[in-house]
């Protein structure tokens, strides 16, 4: 599969994600919030699509030392649950960019929501051609995306290109292991749309090589297995919504490609990490 192609599988992934703009305010709505005074309190509640939640969120905070002064770039940034978080608790300015459009659109519809557009922006880019000057930023961060994304060279060049001498790198990714077969890649990349998974080792070597060595690796593996088998049981509890935004058959295919994704952090085929590379 060509880039281009490889892109739009994944903008069609995520516009028909079961967290979603519409999912987050019919359940706020349904526990009897009132959207017109909506905080970020209470949004950041349902809002993190990532792998563990607010804690995550306050590891990679603390690994990248982000504070008032920081200029934070949140890479493939999705709905900007975590972009809005930062930005409330530590103060610092976010700009959130993502591939997919109606990702963007929501962000901008929440941060607007809870009256944090003034320290929280959002583009709609590809991670491997930033539309940002060089060394605009104190800290990159990301959560559980670059496994969508082709070349990592480039992408972790794009990275470093827009960050400060003495800037941090702290992403946290799904990991290929030794036991990874060339069948489980195929499968992920055809289901999940995660392509050229990445070795906590080749991740090591390329940060490096993109004079952003790793300072900090943080193996993840095993918590996210438990994590990834509860977040399977929510995303099942959202049938329901799911079946009627997109039908049964998109709920079939999303079920039974997540249920196989998850099974193999049991199997020991996928690891997770955090990293935090140093330009230098």
């Amino acid at each position: 599969m060509g880039d281009a192609a490889h892109a739009g599988s994944v903008v069609g992934f995520y516009d028909t994600h079961p967290i979603s703009q519409t999912q987050i305010l019919q359940k706020l709505e349904r526990q009897g919030v009132d959207l017109t005074t909506l905080t970020e309190d209470i949004l950041q509640q349902h809002d993190q699509d990532h792998f563990g939640g607010l804690a995550a969120n306050d590891a990679l905070a603390a690994a990248a030392g982000l504070n008032d002064t920081t200029r934070v770039l949140d890479l493939c940034c999705g709905l900007g649950g975590p972009a809005r978080y930062m930005a409330q608790h530590y103060g610092c300015r976010v700009t959130g960019v993502d591939l997919t459009q109606s990702r963007i659109d929501g962000a901008r519809t929440l941060t607007d929501m809870t009256r944090q557009s003034d320290r929280v922006t959002f583009l709609c880019a590809n991670a491997l051609d930033l539309p940002l000057d060089d060394r605009s930023f104190d800290v990159v961060l990301s959560q559980e995306a670059f496994c969508h994304i082709p070349d990592k060279p480039r992408l972790i060049a794009e990275c470093a290109r827009v960050l400060v001498p003495g800037g941090l790198l702290a992403f946290t990714d799904i990991l290929a292991t030794r036991k990874t077969t060339d069948a489980v890649r195929e499968r992920l990349e055809r289901e999940m749309t995660f392509i050229d998974l990445q070795t906590d080792d080749q991740y090591a070597a390329e940060l490096e090589r993109c004079n952003c060595p790793p300072v900090r690796m943080d193996d993840l593996g095993t918590a996210w297995r438990d994590i990834l088998i509860q977040r399977l049981a929510m995303y099942r509890s959202l049938k329901d919504q799911t079946v009627e935004r997109f039908g049964q058959e998109h709920f079939d295919r999303w079920d039974s490609a997540y249920d196989f994704f998850v099974h193999q952090f049991e199997s020991g085929q996928l690891s997770g990490g955090r990293f935090v590379g140093l330009k230098r």
